[in-house]
């Protein structure tokens, strides 16, 4: 067993150095033929020529959630490399901070020139302790990432319930709670959409939302219409693509950035404009390449993109 994990981490400590050289990865084929960094090139090109860049974006450690915990800090600066500026962490076997205390966390970030905004976790197990320790390395949130679907409103009634007392805790520390959707938060349960009852049965003083832009064009919403609907309340958001040519009913379909249907120039252009704060890239499916190097091309597209 030992030498199985001394494998592991010496293949983990592998693909993380290979993906610091020069970049060749991606090689699915987008509409015009273009692949990989090509095909982030070809789709930046597309983009209007008004606006501006992005100052800095960050990632979800989720996307890199097969590698992560055998080498956090090589897969850490690895993603410096590629140009994250912020990192959202989430729960793991060895928490939030990823076996170090959350002072030589937020110190290994700041060597590595990016910030920790965020972090999924575990509302219903110490959380006043977490929002202690991310208050007190200055993390501006703390995130809900999943509740499932309930089988009636008093059940979400009890959850915005729930939200509140997380932000009130929150507040507390320094921070702010946030809930994250999925697709099931824009189903309609007793005439109201799960998503506008929780919006606004939740206090706007201590809980914000963090809009996985994925989710909601898979709930079959509009993502430009809640933030319009809803100004100032989204702060976070996911930015992730879903592929082409997949039936609507198909959850799994997230691709590289550029790679698939959703017009981010568009959307992000109106969530800067609604008081979105935090561009945070996410991948859960990688038909195109390893998840390391998905996060460089998704990284690749976020640099070119104007909004």
């Amino acid at each position: 067993m030992q030498d199985r994990r001394k494998f592991l981490k010496q293949s983990t400590k592998a693909a993380v150095a290979a993906a610091l050289l020069p970049y060749y990865g991606c090689s699915s084929e987008s509409a015009n033929g273009a692949t990989g960094n090509e095909d982030a090139a070809a789709a930046a090109e597309k983009m209007a020529e008004t606006g501006h860049k992005l100052d800095k974006f960050g990632i979800q450690l989720w996307t890199l959630r097969d590698i992560i915990a055998e080498d956090p800090k090589g897969v850490l600066k690895a993603l410096s490399e590629f140009g994250y500026k912020q990192i959202e962490s989430y729960e793991g076997k060895d928490g939030i901070f990823w076996g170090m205390t959350n002072t030589e966390y937020k110190a290994y970030l700041d060597e590595l020139g990016m910030d920790a905004i965020s972090s999924h976790c575990d509302i219903n197990k110490d959380f006043e302790q977490k929002a202690q320790q991310a208050g007190e390395i200055g993390m501006p949130y703390l995130i809900c990432p999943y509740i499932g679907m309930k089988e009636s409103l008093d059940d979400y009634k009890r959850v915005v319930d729930q939200f509140n007392e997380c932000g009130a805790i929150a507040k507390k520390y320094g921070l702010r709670f946030g809930y994250h959707n999925h697709d099931y938060s824009f189903q309609e349960l007793e005439g109201q959409i799960i998503q506008d009852y929780m919006m606004e049965n939740t206090d706007p003083d201590t809980v914000d939302f963090e809009m996985d832009i994925y989710w909601v064009v898979t709930g079959g919403a509009d993502p430009i219409e809640y933030l319009e609907k809803y100004p100032g309340r989204f702060k976070l958001s996911h930015v992730k693509d879903r592929m082409k040519d997949v039936p609507a009913e198909e959850r799994a379909a997230s691709c590289v950035l550029g790679n698939g249907t959703i017009d981010y120039p568009k959307i992000l252009d109106v969530a800067e404009k609604q008081g979105m704060a935090y561009y945070i890239v996410e991948q859960e499916r990688y038909d195109e390449c390893a998840p390391i190097d998905c996060a460089k091309a998704d990284a690749d597209y976020l640099k070119e993109i104007k909004i």
